[in-house]
């Protein structure tokens, strides 16, 4: 059992390294964005985005929630290994194969010729992905982030630099195909290097059981909310023209770089390290409080900040063609602002091995989902109305995530909005003095936005340290060890 020191040690490591992580791997992914935003028209986006909802469906289906399930195994054997391997690569095969076959049934839907050999390409993805899924998942079990952040470092600057090369030589849409086979191609080949573990020829059927017991449930809430996440991308692909699905597709991809980013690194490091101590309840209890209410006090200011400057930020990084993403953004950064916390909470469900209640929560958020949704499209509301159903529906799912998520630990809901508030609060007041400096400084776009960016971190930092708000010195302690390695390795060069 990890002592607390050796706990902390391993945390503020993983920490470190998913920190190294978010910066170089989405920064390089939100620099290819942006030439790609300016090289590329927004329609090549919208047939991309008719794609994504195939790709994120099927990658659910093919993990079938096992690699939660190895990682959360204190005991995992080289037999369960290559039994959940040999069961995704063969899951794998077969989705690709009915994808290929029925590809031209989706580019008659969408009314989009190209979408059949697109498809026919993209979803190679699959089968790519499946053949690393368990070194990834023993890496993170392992928490070994530093290996991880190698790997997809590396693997995102050659994909990004071909991508723009294919961009740049006019191959328009297949160029963003080619970099999603690309990234995962190399994401796989590293992990089988840096991972130097091999299949045994043995398929274990109490092994599948096992994990297949705890997976599936996962499996299935996984698809719910993959689905309905997707459901906007198929609504506004198949309801309006491609051009604006292409606005939306680019508004989420830059939401998702930074919302998602906090999520993935919050979520990939406390998961391991929860599951390592979930036999002890009071320090998981202590443990939970402090990373939520750390990580609102960073995805709050991050989001509502980006709103607030939302305008001067995609005209000075994508050009004027990308206004009317502007307002799709700023509602997207709204709803993400709890994406964070849907993660953790559901983190905990799962390290105590409550699949069957997150399958129980996944039901009940997107039943209420499909009635807003519904309610959005009988009365006309178009694409913001349909936008402002993600921003409602992230508030209540909130709301029911920690009320499932009391039910496991001593931790309310209403102890957990009481801790959030101040974060949210102060984020809020500084939204709106960025938003009225933008309104003041109306006219140069690259000046407006230094001065948002600058006065709202000044403004976020002087209020949370008038009013000691504790996770002002809980993230400086949690930067300052990064800023020492940082100069020991600066002073070692």
């Amino acid at each position: 059992m990890p002592t607390p020191m050796s706990l902390k040690s391993k945390t503020i490591t993983g920490v470190f390294w998913s920190f190294t992580d978010l910066l170089a791997n989405h920064g390089i992914q939100f620099l290819v964005q942006i030439i790609l935003a300016r090289l590329l028209l927004p329609e090549h986006f919208g047939i991309l985005g008719m794609v994504l909802v195939f790709i994120s469906v099927s990658n659910a289906i093919v993990d079938s929630g096992f690699s939660q399930a190895l990682i959360r195994d204190q005991n995992t054997t080289q037999e369960d290994y290559s039994t959940v391997f040999y069961f995704n690569l063969f899951i794998s095969l077969v989705i690709y194969g009915i994808l290929f076959s029925t590809a031209n049934m989706f580019s008659v839907f969408f009314e989009e010729p190209q979408l059949t050999n697109i498809i026919r390409v993209i979803t190679l993805v699959l089968v790519i992905n499946a053949l690393a899924i368990i070194q990834k998942a023993m890496l993170v079990k392992k928490v070994d982030f530093k290996t991880l952040t190698k790997i997809s470092l590396i693997a995102v600057i050659i994909s990004g630099g071909l991508t723009i090369f294919l961009a740049m030589s006019g191959f328009g849409v297949w160029s963003l195909v080619m970099n999603m086979i690309a990234l995962q191609s190399i994401q796989t080949v590293l992990l089988w290097y840096f991972n130097k573990w091999i299949p045994s020829l043995t398929f274990k059927v109490q092994s599948f059981k096992k994990f297949y017991s705890f997976g599936y449930k996962l499996l299935l809430s996984g698809l719910i909310d993959t689905l309905f996440y997707y459901s906007y991308f198929v609504i506004i692909g198949k309801m309006h023209l491609t051009n604006q699905l292409g606005y939306y597709t680019n508004s989420v991809k830059i939401k998702d770089l930074a919302s998602f980013a906090i999520v993935s690194t919050v979520q990939r490091v406390t998961y391991p390290v929860l599951s390592s101590i979930q036999q002890e309840e009071e320090r998981m209890t202590y443990g939970f409080k402090s990373v939520i209410k750390t990580s609102a006090f960073i995805n709050f200011p991050l989001m509502v900040g980006l709103a607030a400057i939302a305008k001067p930020l995609f005209i000075v990084l994508f050009g004027d063609k990308w206004i009317p993403s502007v307002a799709y953004f700023q509602l997207l950064c709204f709803a993400g602002m709890f994406y964070p916390l849907h993660s953790i909470n559901q983190n905990v469900l799962q390290v105590k091995g409550r699949s069957d209640l997150i399958l129980q929560m996944e039901i009940i958020k997107k039943s209420l989902l499909a009635i807003l949704i519904v309610l959005s499209l009988v009365f006309g509301f178009g694409i913001i109305g349909l936008i402002w159903t993600s921003v409602i529906s992230s508030f209540v799912s909130f709301l029911i995530n920690s009320y499932y998520t009391s039910r496991e630990i001593e931790y309310s809901s209403i102890e957990q909005i009481k801790d959030l508030l101040p974060s949210f609060l102060i984020s809020f007041m500084m939204g709106f003095v960025v938003f009225e400096v933008g309104r003041f400084m109306d006219g140069n776009d690259l000046l407006q936005l230094i001065s948002q960016i600058t006065i709202g971190i000044a403004i976020y930092i002087i209020i949370s340290k008038i009013l000691r708000v504790q996770e002002l010195n809980t993230l400086y302690q949690m930067v300052l060890p990064v800023v020492k390695k940082v100069k020991g390795f600066s002073g070692r060069r």
